[in-house]
């Protein structure tokens, strides 16, 4: 009887009821009893007292081993499930025990250790299952990087036969896809051989997942040619896959055909679809996958200016809300995401950390570091600061607001880091012109064997740039792809080059400019821009540069012609202006320090001593000289600009910060710049 009612419970209280119940009637339960209460704990998330009950069990059954085994697993504390396998004598291990822990292996990433107890496993005699090589499979996937690591467990399922289970199926096709990905391989080879399953399999018996696997699995490796191919030839239309063909589009910038498929979508009635993906290393959550889908529409409506249509969902649930939060964060829509995150807690939702991760990329976005630090308390007070996506976003908030001290106090204290925490932190130093600290902390990465993505190697060039480290910069811009098999790609090349101009070679356009302009080579830096103009004839800098360059030689013919340009071409040019959070005597202790005015930078006909009172009155400059006047002694000056600081400010504030013994923080269009002691920590690499 105590069996038929433990079988018909569905909550946590009529357990404790039924077990107390037994407990003071003096009856003894049977070990199939004691084995479902530990099961009924497990699944409702009460493990301690699971483990309490299992604990007081003289000898442990397998049944009750494996329920804790898997319990574990699902929780993520893979080493207590490592210490109760161990623990479990081998005469009563059996396969099912053995997938417990294995599983338990790959939902930690740790595919190595899932692949040598597979090995032990077999040794030891025990047979494998279909659920054993899904298992197996999953966690090869995590690691695999040359062929033939795939095609042995390939022989292996072929040896046992599981080849016919879907599950398996689908499971070796997703390991040859994540393989694909590696440098050492040749993903063509791969992907064919992921390919070949996938046409082996009868049209009738393909399943969801089998679709899925296959065409992400092109589009994850820029074939997108394949994946259209293979998507206009499925007879039923799966949701999840049409998402993944749409996502591949946004991520390579095909915006029109992006948008062509999805109203494809909508004329025959596909709706988003709520189920997994194969699209990563591993089977990603419900959540990642709703986030990665949403956004995708959410981002080719902003990008295009509709936010009106971004906002019309029939439906807000929390998920709704904390997509669009996070959307309009994503496309730098800040101050918008922030009100919808408070609209959304008046409304009575409560915010989950997804949520509260989109506010407070929000608050970077505007380079409010008051509500990034309100947002950060109450996280903490709700227990959100565990959170991954959470910690991330602070890392960032913090380096883009201001203390990069911040940011490395979220990363040194969060209880898991992955590869986007790392490039964060990493961004972090670059920009606050920490360029050693940020090879160091890159150089540590290294050494954790935190897989690198072509971001790392963004930060990183970053990094050199800020600092002007050429020799470290062209080391880790070969090693990217000799090393790494990481193919440069355009923004790389951007960096190094950037790189090279602040050392005085030039081989790009633009970045040929920005070196004219460091060295003032003024006539080649007018051919540079002249070319930028043919090519970006809407980009108002490229204007305002060769403008400026033409003023620099006193050419005022040629500025009126560019400007005349830009209004036959209605080109304007955003305004400069900057932001303090909370007179003239100053500029005299200034000039005994040395500071005199630099009027090139008055581009602009005019006389001398007009020129240095259009530099006195920078928006920058301002805001520097109102914070000395409303901040107490002593108090750090905070300063956001929307353009590049001129050199003119870049140079006063340095004999500011000594004048007043006080530092001075400028966050410019491309960095930050930190004054003290009449020097900056650009050290004039900007």
């Amino acid at each position: 009887m105590g069996n038929r009612n433990l079988a018909q419970l569905t909550h946590t209280s009529l357990t404790r009821a039924v077990h107390a119940h037994i407990l003071t009637s003096g009856f003894k339960p049977f070990p199939l009893i004691i084995n479902r209460l530990i099961n009924h704990y497990c699944k409702f998330s009460n493990i301690s007292y699971a483990r309490h009950l299992f604990d007081k069990i003289p000898k442990p059954d397998i049944v009750a081993t494996t329920t804790m085994l898997s319990a574990y697993s699902a929780a993520g504390n893979v080493k207590l499930a490592h210490l109760l396998f161990n623990a479990t004598p081998l005469s009563i291990r059996d396969t099912v025990s053995y997938n417990a822990m294995i599983t338990a292996f790959s939902h930690s990433h740790d595919g190595h250790a899932a692949l040598h107890l597979f090995i032990h496993m077999k040794s030891l005699g025990f047979v494998p299952d279909p659920f054993t090589f899904s298992s197996v499979l999953g966690a090869l996937s995590l690691i695999a990087d040359e062929e033939r690591h795939c095609q042995q467990l390939h022989c292996e399922v072929l040896k046992w036969g599981a080849l016919s289970v879907p599950s398996v199926l689908n499971a070796l096709m997703s390991c040859y896809v994540c393989c694909a990905s590696s440098w050492l391989v040749d993903s063509c080879v791969l992907m064919a051989a992921a390919r070949k399953l996938f046409d082996e399999v009868p049209p009738g018996r393909r399943d969801e997942p089998a679709w899925t696997t296959i065409i992400a699995g092109y589009v994850r490796n820029d074939d997108l040619v394949a994946a259209r191919e293979l998507l206009e030839g499925m007879t039923d239309h799966i949701a999840v896959a049409w998402n993944a063909m749409i996502s591949g589009y946004v991520h390579r910038g095909f915006y029109e055909e992006a948008f062509d498929l999805l109203r494809r979508m909508h004329s025959l009635g596909i709706q988003l679809d709520e189920c997994m993906l194969t699209f990563s290393e591993q089977w990603c959550s419900l959540h990642s996958i709703l986030f990665y889908v949403n956004n995708v529409l959410i981002t080719l409506y902003t990008r295009c200016g509709k936010l009106v249509e971004a906002r019309e969902m029939p439906e807000r649930s929390l998920l709704t809300w904390t997509v669009m939060i996070s959307g309009l964060a994503q496309n730098g829509f800040g101050e918008e995401g922030l009100k919808l995150f408070n609209q959304m807690k008046l409304e009575g939702l409560e915010p989950c950390d997804y949520a509260y991760a989109g506010a407070i990329a929000s608050c970077s976005v505007l380079g409010s570091l008051d509500n990034g630090q309100q947002l950060h308390s109450q996280i903490i007070r709700l227990g959100h600061d565990s959170s991954l996506s959470v910690g991330n976003a602070l890392i960032t908030m913090y380096s883009r607001c201001g203390p990069v001290e911040g940011a490395d106090t979220v990363f040194l204290t969060m209880p898991y880091v992955d590869s986007v925490s790392w490039n964060a932190m990493i961004a972090a130093l670059a920009q606050h012109g920490h360029g050693v600290q940020a090879i160091q902390l890159y150089e540590k990465m290294l050494k954790e064997n935190i897989l690198l993505y072509r971001i790392t190697f963004l930060t990183i060039l970053s990094a050199c740039s800020h600092a002007g480290l050429v020799k470290e910069g062209r080391h880790y811009f070969d090693t990217m792809h000799v090393r790494y098999g990481i193919t440069s790609e355009e923004d790389h090349y951007s960096r190094l080059i950037d790189l090279l101009c602040h050392a005085g070679i030039a081989p790009i356009w633009e970045a040929l400019l920005a070196g004219c302009w460091i060295h003032g080579n003024m006539e080649l830096g007018i051919q540079a821009t002249e070319r930028l103009l043919e090519l970006m004839p809407q980009q108002d800098g490229t204007y305002i540069s060769l403008s400026n360059m033409y003023a620099a030689l006193g050419q005022w013919d040629e500025v009126a012609r560019v400007r005349k340009l830009m209004r036959e071409r209605v080109v304007k040019k955003e305004p400069g202006c900057s932001w303090i959070q909370i007179s003239g005597a100053m500029v005299h202790e200034m000039r005994k320090l040395g500071y005199v005015p630099d009027p090139k930078f008055v581009l602009h006909d005019m006389e001398s001593e007009q020129k240095e009172y259009a530099l006195s009155t920078h928006s920058e400059k301002l805001a520097v000289v109102y914070g000395i006047m409303k901040l107490s002694l002593g108090a750090t000056i905070w300063v956001l600009k929307n353009l590049r600081i001129c050199r003119d400010c870049h140079n006063a504030f340095k004999y500011i910060s000594k004048l007043v013994d006080q530092e001075i923080i400028v966050r410019d269009r491309k960095r930050f710049h930190h004054f003290r002691n009449g020097e900056c920590s650009c050290s004039n690499y900007w």
